[in-house]
């Protein structure tokens, strides 16, 4: 090794991961995995490439991340994929060597602007440009196929990729048909993102006190994933006693008074790019819960089980919906959005609807081996004061489902 090397060595910090798993993580294995999805997708709809501007389709197709939550309303970063060929990304040049080391990549090229932030009145010369670029990769990689799919991108981009003779299509379905099958390394780094969360859970568990704020104790869960390397959490999903009915609002400065329920949901991007989507419902103390709230606990409970028997391989969309828990009637007007839905990098495809929304949203498919999914329940009654939010991580096996999430629920309000 010569000395300028060692002096190189001598100033870098290494980026190391100091988990249980590490040395069942292979990333390149991972790596190579998730584009060999996503390229037969492709294949399979005859498209000759696609155009990824999104982070997380990004990261799924390369490993690459760079600033994804600013990337996601000023994007900035884009990687066009083959189905046969090189990777190229396109970044900006001060950001070139954050590429370094990822076999994934074939190259990396400037990045021209994507958003009117960074291009601002000359965004029709830019998408002009990039359109030209990625027609000639097209030309030169695709065999002559000029069906292209792309995630979002300027609304200029239709027109102008057009002119070059291209076809666009949407690329979502794609990249949502390739996640849905986990390979184990993904399913291991899902488990380290759920290890992260359920810590961050018990501490919370641990400091909830009558006079604390919703806020102040969401902040816990926040305050663990970034600690141990997690990324960022999609919502702000945390309400006690009467805020929790109906469901979905953000958490908030309200005091937590004594005895009410919290109810909160994960919702976290962990290490590795992962998520780990459960829900738990909490008493605040002191004291031991009222039967009403034991009432209501006891029956999102239930039906979070009852679905969970029903996930196994080989069953349809519609037999999990017509086969699911029927809520009492006083609490179906405040159900949940689904009953389950896919969960990897964020949450994904498919959604299970519940049968009274089926027919409106609905669509059908099959539970396959290797998808993973969240398990959803909310109860809270019309005109009712609490509500329990229930949610668990599992894997899909021909046998039935394996459970990803391992926290407990609360003895108390099962008694």
């Amino acid at each position: 090794m010569n000395e300028s090397a060692l002096i190189r060595a001598a100033r870098t910090t290494p980026v190391t991961h100091l988990t249980d798993t590490e040395a069942m993580l292979d990333m390149k294995k991972l790596r190579a995995y998730r584009l060999g999805r996503l390229r037969a997708e492709l294949s399979r709809r005859d498209y000759g490439a696609c155009v990824l501007y999104d982070p997380i389709a990004i990261r799924y197709a390369t490993g690459y991340r760079n600033l994804p939550v600013l990337q996601m309303h000023i994007p900035g970063t884009y990687v066009f994929v083959p189905v046969e060929g090189p990777v190229v990304l396109f970044e900006a040049e001060l950001s070139h060597h954050v590429a370094a080391g990822l076999e994934s990549i074939d190259e990396c090229r400037p990045a021209l602007p994507q958003h009117y932030f960074i291009g601002g009145d000359r965004m029709e010369e830019w998408v002009s440009a990039h359109a030209r670029e990625v027609a000639e990769l097209m030309r030169e990689h695709c065999g002559g196929n000029r069906r292209l799919a792309m995630t979002r991108g300027d609304a200029r981009a239709h027109p102008a990729f057009a002119a070059h003779d291209l076809s666009l299509f949407d690329a979502v379905e794609v990249l949502e048909r390739a996640r849905s099958i986990k390979s184990p390394e993904e399913i291991l780094c899902m488990n380290v993102a759920i290890g992260v969360a359920e810590i961050g859970m018990a501490r919370m568990r641990e400091a909830l006190r009558p006079g604390m704020t919703e806020a102040s104790l969401w902040s816990i869960l926040h305050q663990t994933n970034i600690s141990m390397g997690g990324e960022w959490i999609d919502c702000r999903l945390l309400a006690a006693g009467d805020r929790a009915v109906p469901w979905m609002q953000e958490t908030s400065l309200r005091m937590i008074r004594p005895g009410e329920l919290v109810a909160f949901d994960t919702d976290m991007i962990g290490p590795l790019g992962y998520a780990a989507d459960i829900s738990r419902t909490f008493h605040s103390g002191p004291g031991r819960p009222k039967a009403s709230q034991r009432d209501v606990y006891r029956l999102a409970h239930e039906e979070l089980h009852h679905n969970l028997e029903l996930v196994k391989a080989g069953v349809s969309f519609k037999e999990l919906s017509d086969r699911g828990f029927r809520q009492p009637p006083e609490y179906q007007p405040n159900r949940y959005l689904a009953m389950a839905h896919g969960i990897g990098m964020c949450d994904e495809w498919p959604t299970i609807y519940y049968p009274q929304d089926y027919e409106k949203f609905g669509y059908d498919g099959v539970l396959e081996e290797g998808m993973t999914l969240s398990v959803e329940s909310f109860m809270g009654a019309v005109g009712g004061h609490e509500g329990v939010k229930l949610e668990e991580q599992v894997l899909v096996t021909r046998d039935g489902c394996e459970l990803l999430s391992h926290f407990p629920f609360e003895e108390a309000l099962l008694e």
